[in-house]
Order: structure tokens, then C-alpha cells, then sequence
């Protein structure tokens, strides 16, 4: 009887960045905010080219991106190669194709982009900007709500040995209160009054509860009767065990049917392996003096070494959180950096 052959694993280290408003300088992102001025702007260039270092990730997730051109600028102070950056709506170059002397094109306007930064052969893009029909909801005094305010962006990337792995990254509606307000920004409610405040996070939650909903949909689309690995990572603004998440996730549809694994998507610091150091520093964003995890990886079943459609496994998550006890400033994120080694099989090339 032949002896066993361990199988051979290809490593994919995967991060998420909250970036911070991540702008040119001199140029106004918020009415109400001061726009970076160089100085302002090179120290936040060179703070995420070094974070961008320390994770040296084969694919990064960000956020709170304003223009393209200043993530390109804080690659290029990281040290390290890659060929491939894409913030959908944050583009300052001229649009495709364009005659030559058309004029770059402003950043993004309004709320900041995701993106996605890999070293990997990229297969395919999209960008998800409307919810699908249906999952419209009627906001009070907003409206109907049916589009994503940050489109999340899917990439299909291509690992060496051949295996296609699905990277979709977010930005879940903030619960900060909202408010209504005019077209120029001024507001039309009394902010004082906490009636009107309830109100106000009603309208955050039931918006990200949409966008959430929404997400679903793209997940079980990519997942449904497919072996393709899935990884969903960004800034949910919410910790893993709220109904928004598990709204994208359903992890826990799985303990009472076995048929939703195909579709879960399951939290990869609660997947790692055995031999990995379970640090109880396991947190990205402080609000108030309280830690949480807003930043959060999500693995589709592929990744659960315990399945039976396991292609590989979660080695090990680290949270980069240092700097969320450094005090205030622009030139810093406010968010911890997320990072997982993920492993995939190199003998087993399905999908």
C-alpha cells in the first residue's frame, strides 16, 4: 500500500485597508474637512507605503479611497510591485480610449471608492453599483434606497498553479446617524433632539441592512453550484455576529442545513488552523474606548479544511492595530489592517 503523499499547498495572503480618506492634496473631499495639504499629504503617502510593506499581501482590499492616483502614490513608497490597482469612480486619468488632451478625471465625489490591489493575473473586474430587483427599500424621508453608496468591487484573480479565486471587497453604510439634510448640506432636522436621532440611525441601519441583502445576492450567485473559492473582505461597519453580517454570511444556516454551505461564507479568524497563535487582540477599530472588529475577512467553504468540498485552509489572521492607540491624526488610518494567509491545494485545479 503506497505510503501518503502529503498534497502540495500554494499560499494566498489576502488584507483589508481602511485607508481614511485617502485623497490628493489640495484638493476638498468633504465640504466640512480641510483638504491634505502636501506636507499632510506625503505623511500619509509614506504611512500606508510602509503598512503596505509590513503586509506585503498578494491581494489588498481598500477603502475610504478618493483618488486612485494617491493609492498608486503610497504603493510606490511601499517598496513592492503591483501591477494591478483598481478604484472604480476614484480614477484621475483620462476615461479609456479618450482623444488625446482629455482631461483626468476628478476622483470620486461625494463618498470615497473601494479598490482592489493585487500582484496576481487578474481574470476579470466588476463593479456593483444598483441592488438587484426587489431588494429596494423605501428609507423615511430618504426615499427609496436601491444602490450601493460605495459599489462593491469583484475581482477574479488567477493563482500560479491555475486556480481562479473570487476577491470581493466592501464598505457596508456607516451607523453614524442620518440625518436629512439640503442639496447644499445644510441640515433640515433638529439634530438635538433624540427622537429625531433614533430616526436618524433607523435610517443608517435599515440602508446597510439593504446593502447587506444586496451583497447576499452577489455571494449565492457566486457561490451556487460552483467550486470557485470566495473571499469577502472590507469594512462591514458592524462585528461579525450582527444581523447585517450574517446577513452576507448565513454561516449560521449551516448547523441545520448542510446544502447552505455552498453558499456561507464563514469568518476566517474563527477558521484558522489548530497551530495558529488565537491572540486576544482580535479587534480594528476602537469606538469610545471599546474595541471591535468592523474589518473582517469572510471565506466561502472552500477555505473550511473540515468540509468535504475543502480546497485548503485558513493558516492564520493578524490584526496590524498598533497604531489605533497612537492618538489622532490624518496621516493615520483610524482602522486596524486585517491579514490572512489562506492555503490552496496545487493538485486539485476544479473550476
Amino acid at each position: 500500500m503506497p505510503s501518503y503523499i502529503p498534497p502540495n499547498y500554494a499560499t494566498l495572503f489576502v488584507a483589508t485597508c481602511n485607508l481614511l480618506n485617502l485623497a490628493n492634496p489640495n484638493r476638498v473631499y468633504y465640504e466640512n474637512q480641510d483638504a491634505y495639504n502636501e506636507r499632510e499629504y506625503e505623511r500619509k503617502i509614506d504611512w500606508i507605503g510602509e503598512r503596505i510593506h509590513a503586509l506585503n499581501a498578494d491581494v489588498l482590499a481598500v477603502q475610504e479611497v478618493w483618488d486612485e492616483a494617491a493609492l498608486k502614490a503610497a504603493i510606490g513608497r511601499s517598496g513592492l510591485r503591483y501591477d494591478f490597482v483598481s478604484v472604480p469612480g476614484a480614477e484621475n486619468t483620462p476615461p479609456p480610449a479618450s482623444p488625446p488632451g482629455t482631461p483626468g478625471r476628478p476622483g470620486a465625489q461625494g463618498t470615497p471608492r473601494v479598490g482592489i490591489v493585487t500582484r496576481l493575473q487578474v481574470e476579470s473586474t466588476r463593479s456593483f453599483v444598483d441592488f438587484p430587483p426587489g431588494f429596494g427599500v423605501d428609507v423615511p424621508g430618504l426615499g427609496p434606497h436601491t444602490r450601493f453608496e460605495r459599489p462593491p468591487l469583484l475581482v477574479t484573480v488567477r493563482m500560479k498553479h491555475g486556480q481562479p479565486v473570487h476577491v470581493l471587497t466592501v464598505h457596508l453604510k456607516s451607523k453614524r446617524p442620518k440625518f436629512l439634510q439640503d442639496a447644499q448640506g445644510n441640515p433640515l432636522e433638529d439634530r438635538d433632539d433624540r427622537k429625531i436621532g433614533a430616526m436618524a440611525s433607523l435610517r443608517s441601519l435599515l440602508m446597510r441592512g439593504a446593502e447587506a441583502a444586496a451583497l447576499r445576492c452577489i455571494v449565492i450567485d457566486l457561490l451556487q453550484g460552483t467550486n470557485v473559492p470566495l473571499v469577502v473582505m472590507g469594512d462591514f461597519n458592524d462585528n461579525p455576529h450582527s444581523v447585517t453580517t450574517q446577513l452576507v454570511a448565513a454561516t449560521s444556516e449551516v448547523a441545520y442545513d448542510k446544502a447552505a454551505r455552498d453558499v456561507a461564507l464563514f469568518n476566517a479568524y474563527e477558521m484558522q488552523g489548530e497551530s495558529a497563535l488565537k491572540k486576544d487582540v482580535a479587534y480594528s477599530h476602537i469606538h469610545q474606548g471599546f474595541p471591535d472588529v468592523l474589518d473582517q475577512i469572510l471565506v466561502s467553504e472552500e477555505f473550511v479544511a473540515t468540509s468535504r468540498h475543502s480546497l485548503g485552509d485558513v493558516r492564520r489572521v493578524d490584526y496590524f492595530n498598533d497604531h489605533l492607540h497612537e492618538g489622532r491624526d490624518r496621516s493615520r488610518s483610524d482602522h486596524g489592517f486585517v491579514r490572512a494567509l489562506l492555503r490552496l491545494r496545487t493538485d486539485d485545479n476544479r473550476g
